[in-house]
């Protein structure tokens, strides 16, 4: 079911951008003398940009835009504070974007947490890895929080200014004409049918995963992240507030237990609860028997651009990657910083065409960050996972071993999954030294054919895991952004 669940997904976020891309039958034609250097909606308010979504990255790229002069309007289906277990954990490198975004103050006052690092658990052995931060002032930290109070934050944030006007609303299609997208079409909450009209519309949608809370409880490491290596999969805790510790429990296959008759509580209990730190599994059995669990599937799909004049598709409306990591919050700030200078040298967006063209470029200079963040999530998903297979076996106590060695063996990998240095490159020198690091573990003390044989396919199945997602992800763009040319697209002279 996650799969097929997965699959679903996928297949319903394209739907629905090109769903909305639908031609709208006939556009008022008193409209179309206000589409000149401005735009106006219903309301007749001016306005440079459309923002589809008020999740992090809509919140966060109005404020941004907002900031920069541009006149804003986003169109949030609900603007109460979101109830949702994913987009909790904000790795360092993402919370230095907030700082350039100066956001920084919307993980104030939200009982966030300090994370510092994360603590590795494996067959009753333990190891601390901490982010490099050394470097920087004594507040980058990563932080842990509850997803819907930091949304709203940043909600309010952008609210606050003159120039962007937050509004909830549904939006039930694009309005496009000539291939190019003009506006959109909504509801409000009242059920009132509107447009609004601007010369760009940015679509966001988010994502999601599957968890529950523990309360009452402290992490065996204050202030870390917790990776359990259990069987099926990895097992992920992180505190959420002063009180409260999110687990997250990955369940591979086809069929998930079904929460409403039991059987989820009954497999949390029986198979994943002796896997995980004594010190938890009270708070965590109490959590299950309570039924205070939602399960939603993970989802990963690589950023493929679908340059549409008018209109541009960010966060996970497009890209998402495996949540263990963390990191997807780190991309869609890193990818608003990066929208917010493509577009400061622009005085007019109304040539749609020539700035179709310009964005081009957004997709590829984007690509190193996101690319080293959606690779490691994916191929360290499937290293944690338990396998049946020797070699895979092998890859992930090698794994575990490595990053326990310290030095720079533990900080590399660790300063990537932070956010701190990603940078592709690094990703595949390390991955590598796993399996290396993996291969000589075997051979040790004498290289029998069979201990060969294991070796040959452990450095195998490490090519099959990280080859593939790199593959999909765009090897070009990920290692030679610079040879493509998108990469040197001009902002178009009016």
């Amino acid at each position: 079911m996650v799969a097929l669940g997965a699959v679903i997904a996928i297949l319903l976020g394209f739907a629905l951008f090109y769903g909305l891309k639908g031609k709208k039958k006939s556009i008022d034609s008193s409209m179309k003398s206000s589409e000149n250097r401005t735009c106006k909606s219903d309301s007749g308010r001016s306005t440079d940009i459309i923002i589809v979504g008020a999740g992090v990255a809509g919140s966060a790229l109005a404020y941004t835009l907002g900031k920069d002069g541009r006149r804003v309007h986003v169109i949030e289906r609900d603007l109460r504070q979101p109830d949702r277990i994913v987009g909790e954990l904000l790795q360092p490198g993402g919370y230095l974007k907030l700082v350039e975004l100066g956001l920084e103050d919307c993980v104030s006052d939200i009982d966030a947490q300090n994370v510092y690092g994360y603590a590795l658990y494996k067959d009753g052995k333990s190891t601390k890895l901490s982010y490099p931060l050394g470097s920087f002032n004594s507040n980058v930290a990563g932080r842990s929080f509850h997803h819907g109070r930091f949304v709203q934050r940043m909600r309010e944030k952008a609210a606050s200014l003159p120039n962007v006007r937050m509004e909830q609303g549904r939006v039930t299609s694009l309005l496009e004409r000539n291939g190019t997208i003009k506006g959109v079409e909504y509801k409000t909450k009242t059920g009132e049918k509107h447009t609004a009209y601007a010369p760009l519309t940015v679509v966001e949608i988010p994502s999601c995963f599957v968890g529950l809370a523990l309360e009452n409880c402290k992490l065996p490491f204050a202030n870390h992240g917790h990776v359990v290596l259990a069987e099926p999969s990895p097992i992920l805790f992180y505190p959420i507030s002063s009180t409260e510790i999110r687990c997250l429990v990955d369940i591979p296959g086809q069929k998930v237990p079904s929460v409403s008759n039991g059987e989820m509580a009954q497999y949390l209990k029986t198979v994943i609860a002796p896997q995980i730190p004594h010190e938890l599994q009270t708070a965590f059995i109490s959590a299950t028997e309570k039924g205070n669990m939602r399960t939603m599937p993970n989802r990963s799909m690589p950023a493929a651009p679908y340059p549409t004049p008018g209109a541009l598709l960010m966060g996970d409306a497009f890209n998402m990657r495996h949540p263990l990591t963390g990191g997807g919050m780190t991309v869609a700030l890193s990818d608003v910083i990066l929208l917010r200078d493509l577009l400061r040298p622009l005085h007019s967006l109304d040539n749609a065409y020539s700035l179709c063209k310009y964005f081009e470029s957004f997709y590829t200079l984007r690509k190193p960050v996101a690319s080293t963040i959606n690779t490691l999530a994916g191929a360290l998903h499937k290293v944690f996972s338990a396998s049946s297979d020797p070699a895979r076996e092998e890859m992930r106590q090698a794994c575990f071993d490595y990053l326990r060695l310290g030095g720079v063996f533990s900080s590399g990998p660790i300063s990537i999954l932070s956010g701190l240095n990603p940078r592709p490159l690094s990703l595949v020198l390390h991955f590598f030294a796993v399996a290396v690091y993996g291969v000589g573990r075997i051979l040790i003390p004498f290289p029998s054919p069979k201990r060969l044989w294991i070796g040959a396919r452990l450095i195998s199945d490490a090519s099959g895991i990280i080859f593939p997602i790199i593959k999909a992800e765009g090897i070009t763009q990920m290692f030679f952004p610079v040879a493509v040319p998108a990469y040197y697209r001009a902002p178009p002279v009016k």
